[in-house]
């Protein structure tokens, strides 16, 4: 069940990609199409830091780890209730569920490409880094719902675990920072799986459709896209205020308070495999990319904090039409799984 397949996503981009060819018609190439495609290369390797490096007995520790429901209080959810593979690394929901069945405040992100997200993470930038991220759903009364004391109790009291670890770290010492750097480990190998707009940059020119390519133009033009979904990972890693929250939750002004700029401000996320994860926005308050790209066309609430790239776009129906096209090539084909620590530039393996 943790690998079960989102079947509508395929179809949906062959729908988009049929029906986007007209909304092209006539549009010339832009010139600078050339040197924007250099800027989303795949990269040669999946980075680790210094702190954390990478081995296979701590990327197997770290897998075992997030399916297993050992680390909830009733042993009943595990890092993949929310993060499931064949949904994109999330759990398909408007907002993540709390373990009431109630929801939460804000959607559960996905976890592909999270190595190459540097800086704070989550959507209020809330977490240092990677490592520091998982003791807080563990402990959460309204998610797993364990205490960390617990936890490492737990799997001390489990002779497989003890010879986990000891094979991770070279000796049997459990921690709790030590199941922050397993867990680390292994959602770094999860890396967006190739996709058709990953072969067209690579040089094939009949990977995506013309409709694509118009849409990719605009992404990184008019639209202004690219100004935050920006790189290979389709995200500048950065927080902003696209003019649309509003209420109680103010994003990462809530952790730094005195900045007007960051009032409303959530983190971007990367656009990798986008058709399959709505609905959308960090309170899944959108259904599907069709309204996104209106959403952004309008240009937000003007206010003090509204991000300066975002304004009124006046797209055409062609337009968004192209945009939805090009979306739709950033999705990849076959099972979702993780990657080799080290990965080919033409491919990720599973």
């Amino acid at each position: 069940m943790l690998f079960l397949m989102r079947k509508i996503g395929a179809a949906t981009t062959a729908l988009i990609l049929t029906i986007a060819a007209p909304g092209s018609a006539g549009t010339a190439p832009d010139s600078r199409r050339a040197a924007w495609q250099d800027l989303y290369r795949t990269p040669d390797a999946i980075p680790f830091p210094e702190t954390n490096p990478y081995s296979a007995p701590k990327a197997d520790l770290g897998r075992r780890l997030f399916f297993d429901p050992i680390l909830s209080g009733n042993r009943d959810r595990a890092c993949a209730t929310c993060h499931l593979p064949g949904l994109a690394w999330a759990d398909g929901r408007a907002r993540a569920a709390t373990l009431a069945g109630s929801d939460m405040d804000l959607r559960t992100p996905t976890l592909i490409n999270v190595a190459w997200q540097d800086g704070p993470m989550g959507w209020d930038g809330k977490f240092r880094d990677l490592e520091t991220v998982a003791r807080t759903p563990i402990a959460a009364s309204g998610n797993m719902n364990l205490k960390l004391v617990d936890a490492v109790a737990r799997l001390k009291a489990d002779t497989s675990y003890r010879d986990g670890f000891a094979s991770a770290f070279g000796d049997p010492m459990i921690s709790a920072e030590r199941l922050d750097q397993a867990l680390a480990t292994f959602e770094r190998l999860i890396v967006a799986r190739r996709a058709p707009f990953d072969r067209w940059i690579a040089g094939d020119e009949g990977a995506i459709s013309r409709a694509a390519m118009i849409g990719f133009d605009l992404f990184n033009g008019k639209a202004g896209c690219a100004q935050c979904h920006s790189g290979w990972s389709f995200t500048d890693n950065s927080f902003h205020d696209i003019g649309t929250a509003t209420g109680g939750d103010i994003g990462r002004a809530r952790l730094m308070p005195k900045s007007v700029a960051l009032r409303y401000a959530f983190k971007t996320p990367t656009l990798r495999d986008i058709d399959l994860r709505a609905p959308y926005m960090h309170d899944g308050s959108l259904p599907d990319l069709a309204a996104v790209i209106d959403l952004y066309d309008k240009g937000g609430i003007d206010r003090p904090s509204r991000a300066r790239e975002i304004k009124p776009l006046s797209l055409s129906a062609e337009e968004k039409t192209d945009l939805l096209a090009f979306l739709a090539t950033l999705t990849g084909a076959g099972d979702q799984e993780v990657a080799t620590a080290t990965f080919p530039a033409d491919a990720p393996k599973p």
